[in-house]
């Protein structure tokens, strides 16, 4: 990071600045209560070689500790080998001594049988993500240790992007397939998410390193009360977002370090006629006191956001070089709503397109007539080094304009154009320079090619 970045991020107030709508969001996520309580691994059967398969040792801890009334299932220092997925239990906490590692098998076939998951916003029964909590409450993975997914001999190699694999599952959830028969199992070659709690209430993520995901590594979905604390991400792997809450309320994610393959958060609630058909939306989201370096986007809300992404507050954070550094995004075929978005105190680096960026045309269309509604955002105290293309990027559909943006106190040092701007309405600039020029307070869209930095 340029010095000039480094000194705007310690001149931030060190106090959060969510806004304080985000306290209500706060005072709803109870994080779980575990019983004083440890079963450790290696009293099961767990041998620290590297190579002996502990998953039947960790499962059963984990099954005889929710049975007694919970408490912590302890990994203590060494490398443990688990051949398939951990599976968590009600009050359970996965605890990872410092110094422990867990590596999983590369083997595709030790995540079958299949279990009912997402795939890019779209239910099916698929490999089981490598760490497992379906309809649970009181859970956690705790502890300084490691969690290494192992993705580069295994599921690295698969290639969903474009396969007909993937579309047939899209075909499926648009044409609203009874879920159970949407079965990949062993055929499959749609990777899993690292770490997956489904339909689960009271989740704690903390403090765990995490390598090598096969594909998103945290998902959480259809959850409520979610916490991601002080969590370091190191994948690079294909689609490696660093945590995407989906279906999901009430999600604090804060003091992490996201260094991905793909966005570091990606907010989502579902892909199109799917999302209509569960109709739960992503709702209250707090994100705060984070670092991302991401090969694509900061945070990115969409594009699976079908049935809506409402009341998300970001602030302090710091993004390094990406593709873009704040990012809305859907299509004609999405629908839904991306509402009520509050940014403050962001430091980026460099981004390859946008600092800012709404998109309501993002590709992978299908030939639906479902646009996304955008409305009510403010973002403010933003300060950017250098975009390859633009500053600001905001482009919405006839009668679908991106409504009620609000930008205060931003400052992006160099830019190739200062703004793209189409069907917009309501947007103001307060405060806005976009390479060393003041941008009027109503921006209007024909002035964009006028308006160069020099």
């Amino acid at each position: 990071m340029t010095a000039l970045l480094a000194a705007a991020l310690l001149s931030a107030c060190t106090e959060s600045s969510v806004p304080v709508q985000a306290g209500d969001i706060l005072r709803n996520i109870k994080e779980p209560v575990f019983r004083d309580a440890d079963y450790t691994i290696a009293d099961y059967g767990a041998v620290a070689d590297g190579t002996s398969d502990c998953r039947p040792a960790i499962n059963n801890a984990i099954a005889e500790c929710s049975d007694d009334g919970g408490g912590r299932v302890v990994v203590p220092p060494g490398k443990w080998f688990c051949r398939g997925a951990i599976v968590l239990k009600s009050n359970v906490n996965l605890y990872l001594s410092p110094g422990s590692e867990i590596v999983f098998s590369g083997n595709p076939r030790d995540y079958l049988p299949a279990v009912l998951t997402i795939f890019e916003g779209t239910e099916l029964y698929n490999y089981s993500p490598l760490v497992y909590a379906y309809h649970v409450s009181n859970i956690a993975v705790t502890g300084e240790g490691l969690l290494n997914g192992n993705a580069a001999t295994g599921f690295a190699a698969f290639r969903p992007q474009g396969s007909a694999q993937q579309d047939t599952l899209r075909q499926m959830g648009s044409d609203c397939v009874p879920v159970h028969e949407r079965y990949f199992g062993e055929r499959s070659i749609l990777p899993p998410s690292f770490i997956q709690p489904f339909g689960c209430r009271n989740v704690l993520i903390e403090g765990v390193r995490i390598i090598d995901s096969p594909y998103w590594v945290i998902h959480p979905v259809f959850c409520d009360n979610v916490t991601v604390r002080g969590v370091s991400i190191e994948s690079h792997n294909l689609n490696n977002d660093g945590c995407d809450p989906e279906y999901t309320t009430n999600v604090l994610i804060e003091d992490c370090t996201f260094d991905t393959g793909d966005d570091a958060i990606a907010i989502k609630a579902g892909r199109d006629a799917d999302a209509w058909r569960i109709g739960q939306k992503t709702s209250g989201i707090v994100i705060r006191n984070c670092r991302f370096n991401s090969l694509c986007n900061g945070l990115c809300i969409g594009s699976e956001m079908s049935a809506g992404v409402e009341n998300v507050f970001m602030s302090d954070v710091e993004v390094g070089k990406c593709h873009t550094a704040i990012y809305f995004k859907a299509n004609r075929d999405r629908g839904g709503f991306i509402r009520n978005v509050y940014v403050n105190n962001i430091v980026c680096d460099t981004v390859l397109t946008a600092f800012i960026r709404f998109e309501n045309n993002y590709h992978g269309y299908r030939g639906g007539n479902s646009p996304t509604v955008f409305g009510n955002f403010l973002i403010s105290n933003v300060t950017g080094g250098c975009s390859l293309e633009c500053g600001f990027y905001s482009v919405g559909i006839p009668g679908y304009e991106i409504s009620d943006v609000r930008l205060e106190n931003i400052d992006l040092k160099e830019v190739q154009i200062p703004y793209v701007l189409k069907n917009n309405a309501g947007l103001v600039f307060d405060n806005v320079r976009i390479g060393g020029q003041l941008m009027p307070h109503h921006p209007d869209e024909t002035d964009m090619m006028r308006l160069r930095s020099n």
